[in-house]
């Protein structure tokens, strides 16, 4: 990697390969500084000019992937600082791809026009030919050649930067402004599929806000202006989607809007629920259902009579279409009650995505129409339609009294759309009221009474034939609308009426047969027949025991419990009501959880899988780089031997078959020549042996022949010399004599030039004299301006010099003196503060004194007790000592004379009774045992400084008789020298501790050393 550059280096460097032509190396150039680590430490501002040279470079190639690496890049490094910068970045990349479409479409009409060489002419053959090859006209090829590519790369553009811009917070703004350009693009170009794949792409992300939530500057939908925000997008799209007719993918922006509308904490603007229930009626209209459609008119009238701002003809114009549309629903349409499962859901999901509580029927629509009084703002002829359908009962002149009324109804572009709905409603009333006035009826006569439909059908309204009819009485009895068989062998349908067929309920939207009813049904008159014989029993016993009138008492009585039944009722509701409301937000909340758990366990499910995919994938393709890597070098291998035993053959040093090759490698080839070459050596070498051995032979024979010829040769070679140098010497002299005679001539001609040269000479030496001294005079007077110049300059900065100095002597003089001030004003602070410490130091040692008086005291008492106990031990001491001595004494009267001296050699050992009396305990200290094993025994080793014998030891006895002592003396054996006594302590100095308490040193016992005399401790 190239090392990091300045980015105004960059981008110059870039700029020249541009103006170079070198368009490919300056985005390389580019590209290379983003993946730099110090791509993320340079300022925006250096960054921004470069990330738009780069954005243009990359249009201008149409490098669709190179510019959303670097886009995403910079989103990551300016997110957190200057989003204002990535909105310029992304609207210059979508301008700049914009343009672009602009300009090929321009070419592509120029060129359309440029095509076309005689405007009169028609169609050249070649032109025939290639439209029945290929389907498409001239412009059609042109587009794809020219515009296509940049419509494709401005696809391209819109889904990097939404995918640049997506979950985050800050960006919110600009990524809802691209996505309405990007709807815009689809609907300016009629591009359906990529409409298609941005509507789901938006979804993904709007599915993703929940996962990434926990991100810095993720999207918190419950913010009221991003949900508006999101809501505009998907109102654009819905618009979208109607205008270039998806009207699935409509349908689908329906449920998008619906649920963030349920999101919402605000009711949203009326103006844009007005377009929703719009855009609502027309996708219901497009797919059929005249019953939503219907409903979503309804819903759509009331939140524009809520707004209002609507003229006298428009609200009339609407209140028709509200009313047709009701109308156009069919009776026995399938309700809630008979369906099934599947429908059930089908309608709740229609329902909510209107704001309905329950699914709509058809009569409940006519009432709420009528209740907004819809009929009276509505045209005559939808009034007439009304008429007919709802409120006269005549089957027979049902359809041609409808049919004027269609046909006026066709002709306005409003209400055209609605025929054939119409035609449907105004069949299924048909056979309706049929089955409450006959019991059969011919298929003849219902085709008929069909007639006029069929003429308005003809006119283009629709098309209603015998089959169609028959079909559709048909699936009204498969339904249960209508209860009818089809005779064909008679020609006739029957309306059965049994009377314990199951009766629906009549408001429900599929129950035809009583409608509008003459006459009650068999059916109908079974149910109700014990309801009337209790009503009829009622008002008899009413009739003749008529109650008794209350007291006003008792009406007021009964008047409070009803007010109080009431109102607790009414709290009961309230109560039920909030229990309702309550478990319906629990279920929703636990509903939205188990969905976000559920899009968690999916989500880490999908990680997961993709994690082992790129782990496989990553597996896989370190496997192929290996395979690759190895046949590389396999390859490499076999080209190298071939190459090198092709060198070889040229040289003629292989002889080897290089299509037998397959087996060799460069190893082989090697010892191969090597091989060869040792061998040409070999015969080389023997060759040389042979020619030399000839060589010399020959060589002999002609020295031989010639040795009488040398003599010869040698006088005609002097001969000829001598002629040689004789010629030679001739020639040097004449060439000589020409050249002397040659230069006497120019001597002779130059003398007389002498006297002009002088002459000349001493004038220039003249003038360049006179000059040298005026241009010497001028140099001395311009040195003495300067000097002057320079006394005048040195002068005044002395003067400058002098005046500083003064001013400088004059402030450090003012600073002196405050300096001493401020001196003195510390020396007498200080002076305070030393007799203030000096008298708390003297308070302090006097303090101090009596201290250690009170301590020397306190040492002095402790001192005398020590010297009592020491005297008492001192005693104690003597007294063991003279008990020792006593004993000692005792024990050698007791003792015989021994035959041989008591002292061993010196070099044995013995435990001995010692000498001199042991020392205490107190004076005596525990020599150190050694822990070295025992030498071996050599004599004198542990002698003392006399040779020792029983001379020696004889002596010692008699002296030891002569003065008195009858104690044996052994002079040989080691003595334990006593321990140093401690020094005395002085009794005025101090002991380390002034507790009182002494410390007492260990005691020392004696025993027997096997290695000598004890050392002292």
């Amino acid at each position: 990697m190239a090392p990091f550059s300045k980015p105004e280096t960059v981008l110059k460097q870039a700029e020249g390969l541009v103006s170079v032509g070198q368009t490919h190396a300056a985005l390389q150039s580019l590209t290379e500084m983003f993946s730099s680590k110090r791509f993320r430490s340079t300022p925006l501002a250096s960054l921004e000019p470069i990330m738009l040279r780069f954005i243009e470079l990359c249009v201008e190639l149409r490098k669709g992937r190179t510019a959303k690496e670097g886009l995403m890049q910079y989103k990551n490094i300016a997110q957190n600082s200057s989003v204002a910068s990535i909105e310029v970045v992304i609207n210059r990349f979508i301008q700049l791809s914009d343009a672009k479409v602009q300009e090929a479409q321009e070419k592509a009409d120029k060129a359309v026009a440029l095509d076309v060489d005689d405007l009169e002419a028609s169609e050249t053959p070649e032109g025939i030919l290639l439209g029945a090859v290929s389907g498409d006209q001239s412009k059609d090829r042109t587009d794809r050649a020219l515009v296509t590519p940049w419509l494709k790369f401005l696809w391209e553009s819109y889904r990097t930067a939404l995918e640049t811009l997506k979950n985050n917070a800050r960006l919110e703004t600009i990524y809802q402004q691209i996505a309405q350009q990007a709807f815009k693009f689809c609907l300016k170009h009629q591009r359906k599929v990529e409409f298609r794949r941005l509507c789901e792409t938006l979804r993904l992300h709007l599915s993703n806000v929940a996962k990434y939530a926990h991100q810095p500057h993720a999207i918190n939908l419950s913010d009221p202006d991003i949900l508006q925000h999101h809501l505009d997008t998907r109102f654009a799209q819905l618009n979208t989607s109607v205008e270039l007719e998806l009207w699935q993918e409509a349908f689908r922006s329906v449920e998008d809007v619906h649920n963030l509308l349920t999101m919402a904490k605000k009711a949203p603007r009326p103006a844009m629920m007005a377009n929703y229930y719009e855009k609502l009626t027309k996708i219901f209209l497009m797919s059929g259902n005249a019953l939503y459609h219907a409903a979503a008119w309804g819903r759509y009238y009331s939140v524009v009579t809520a707004i209002g701002g609507k003229s006298d003809e428009e609200m009339s114009r609407l209140a028709g279409q509200v009313l047709v549309s009701a109308l156009a629903v069919p009776v026995g349409i399938p309700g809630d009650e008979g369906a099934e499962e599947s429908s059930k859901g089908k309608s709740a999901r229609l329902s909510s995505l209107l704001g309905l509580a329950k699914t709509p029927t058809r009569a409940g629509l006519l009432r709420e129409a009528l209740s907004r009084n819809v009929l009276k703002l509505s045209p005559d002829s939808v009034k007439s339609l009304y008429n007919v359908l709802e409120v006269t009962f005549d089957p027979l002149t049902l359809c041609s009294s409808v049919a004027p009324l269609l046909k006026s109804l066709a002709s306005d572009s409003s209400y055209a759309s609605y025929v054939p709905l119409l035609q449907h409603a105004l069949l299924s009333r048909l056979l309706s009221q049929l089955s409450q006035v006959y019991s059969s009826i011919k298929i003849t006569n219902l085709l008929e009474l069909v007639v006029p439909l069929q003429e308005v059908a003809v006119e283009g309204t629709g098309s209603y034939d015998n089959e169609q009819i028959e079909a559709y009485v048909m699936g009204c009895a498969r339904r249960g609308e209508l209860n009818v068989r089809v005779d064909h062998a008679a020609g006739s349908l029957t309306f059965t009426d049994s009377p314990f067929a199951a009766v629906e309920d009549p408001s429900s939207s599929t129950s035809m047969a009583h409608i509008g009813a003459v006459q009650p049904s068999t059916s109908e008159f079974v149910r109700t027949r014990l309801g009337n014989i209790a009503l009829t029993l009622r008002n008899s016993i009413t009739t003749l025991y008529p109650p008794n009138q209350p007291t006003e008492e008792e009406q007021q009585a009964k008047f409070a419990a009803l007010a109080a039944a009431a109102q607790a009722e009414r709290k009961a509701l309230q109560v039920r009501r909030a229990l309702v409301a309550r478990r319906r937000e629990l279920l929703s909340e636990l509903s939205v959880r188990k969905e976000k758990e559920e899009q968690s366990r999916r989500a880490e499910i999908h990680r997961r899988q993709q994690e082992e995919e790129a782990r496989r994938a990553a597996q896989e393709l370190r496997n192929k780089e290996v395979e690759r890597t190895r046949k590389e070098i396999e390859n490499i291998r076999v080209e190298e031997a071939k190459k090198l035993a092709q060198s070889l053959k040229e040289k003629g040093t292989l002889k080897v078959d290089i299509k037998d090759m397959e087996g060799l490698s460069t190893d082989n080839l090697m010892r191969l020549q090597v091989e060869q070459l040792e061998k040409e050596k070999k015969e080389l070498n023997e060759r040389m042996r042979i020619l030399s051995k000839r060589l010399d032979h020959v060589e002999r024979a002609y020295r031989k022949d010639e040795r009488p010829l040398l003599a010869k040769d040698y006088e005609v070679q002097q001969a000829n010399d001598k002629s040689v140098f004789e010629e030679t010497q001739k020639t040097r002299i004449e060439a000589h004599r020409a050249a002397h005679e040659q230069d006497v001539e120019t001597k002779r001609r130059l003398t007389r030039m002498v006297e002009d040269f002088k002459q000349l000479k001493r004038s220039i030496v003249a003038r360049r004299g006179e000059e040298f001294a005026k241009k010497q005079e001028l140099a001395q007077k311009r040195m003495e301006e300067e000097k002057a110049k320079r006394r005048a300059a040195v002068l005044a900065e002395r003067e400058q010099e002098r005046l500083r100095l003064e001013e400088e002597e004059r402030i450090r003089r003012e600073e002196e003196e405050a300096e001493a001030r401020l001196e003195e004003e510390r020396l007498a602070e200080e002076r305070q503060r030393e007799e203030e410490e000096a008298a708390a130091l003297a308070a302090a040692e006097q303090k101090k004194r009596e201290e250690e008086e009170r301590s020397a005291a306190l040492r002095k008492q402790r001192e005398e007790e020590r010297q009592q106990a020491r005297e008492a031990a001192l005693r104690q001491q003597q007294r063991e000592e003279e008990a020792l001595r006593r004993q000692a004494e005792r024990k050698a009267q007791a003792t015989a004379a021994p035959t041989r001296p008591a002292v061993p050699d010196a070099g044995a050992w013995r435990r001995s009774t010692p000498a001199v009396a042991p020392p205490s305990r107190a004076d005596t200290a525990t020599p150190p045992r050694s822990e070295s094993p025992a030498p071996k025994y050599r004599p004198g080793a542990l002698g003392g400084t006399s040779a020792g014998g029983w001379r020696a030891r004889m002596a010692a006895k008699e002296t030891g008789a002569a003065s008195g002592d009858s104690t044996p003396v052994r002079p040989s054996s080691p003595a334990v020298p006593p321990p140093a006594s401690p020094a005395p302590t002085s009794k005025e100095e101090p002991t380390k501790e002034e507790d009182g308490f002494k410390t007492v040193q260990p005691v020392r016992k004696w025993g027997a050393s096997r290695l000598g005399p004890r050392r002292p401790a």
